[in-house]
């Protein structure tokens, strides 16, 4: 069996089924890992949908900023954004069976066989292994359950800024997912960046990455991850970016996770070219 991690398909179906091939996809013998953000800004993110939720438990997702943003759409809390892509998912006869699928899928998942960890965006520096297991936990359970509308109204926001045990409500909430579906950048204090969105280096008043700051407790992770086009395909030790801007005319990347290979498929892109990553 063969396990292998993708990146953002952001609806990019046809892509998606190219780079299957590539790799030599087997259903009944391989896993795939997506890291989230399945919809939005490409053309197929209904098929994308069916697709991965077709593949059970041969398919593992997490939940990704764009992806809540469908969720919050269609609950009708959020209005839909110039650049959404959404309404053949919001029009599908299937709609509430993929919806709820989508929303029972984890903000992480850990394999204890590979030792990998699979997020959308980042951790903030002051969550190990178990403490980011536990708050993904309690925003699964709101997202699970009658409150989910409710979370979704609530979720918009770059504030609070910065971890603290004691947030509660909706801030506490906020924040979780704002970690897991948002992040990329913190301050040297720990506070998240989450206007900052271009590549290392372009950033201002210090702004790290948030794999690179300091004594982070997550170190000692190997975690796999999406969200980062303008990052786009990076590998360090403990660290696999895989977005490499496949809706932006960029590539849609896989990693086989054990022996580290990669493989990519160079596209097109489905946006606008006046469009900007986000």
């Amino acid at each position: 069996m063969a396990l292998y991690a993708i990146g953002d398909v952001q609806g990019c179906f046809d892509e998606l089924q190219r780079l299957l091939k590539r790799i030599q996809f087997q259903a009944d013998r391989d896993q795939l890992w997506f890291v989230g953000d399945l919809v939005n800004r490409g053309p197929g993110s209904l098929e994308v949908l069916r697709l991965v939720k077709s593949l059970g438990s041969r398919a593992i997702t997490v939940l990704g900023n764009h992806d809540l943003h469908l969720l919050a759409v269609a609950a009708g809390v959020r209005p839909p954004a110039p650049r959404d892509t959404l309404q053949a998912v919001l029009d599908a006869p299937d709609r509430e069976a993929l919806l709820g699928w989508l929303r029972h899928r984890p903000l992480l998942h850990h394999d204890t066989t590979t030792g990998h960890t699979l997020i959308h965006a980042g951790l903030p520096p002051q969550w190990d292994l178990a403490h980011s297991q536990s708050c993904a936990r309690e925003l699964e359970r709101v997202l699970r359950s009658a409150q989910y509308p409710q979370f979704l109204r609530h979720m918009y926001g770059d504030r609070p800024a910065c971890w603290s045990p004691g947030l509660e409500g909706w801030e506490r909430l906020r924040f979780i997912s704002n970690c897991f579906t948002r992040l990329r950048y913190c301050r040297p204090d720990g506070s998240l960046v989450l206007a900052e969105k271009g590549a290392p280096g372009q950033q201002r008043g210090g702004c790290l990455p948030w794999f690179a700051l300091p004594r982070r407790a997550s170190a000692a992770m190997k975690i796999v991850f999406g969200h980062w086009s303008t990052l786009g395909r990076h590998s360090q030790p403990g660290i696999y970016a895989l977005d490499s801007g496949c809706v932006w005319g960029g590539a849609l990347t896989a990693l086989r996770l054990g022996d580290d290979a990669w493989y990519e498929i160079s596209c097109e892109g489905a946006c606008r070219p006046d469009n900007k990553p986000g």
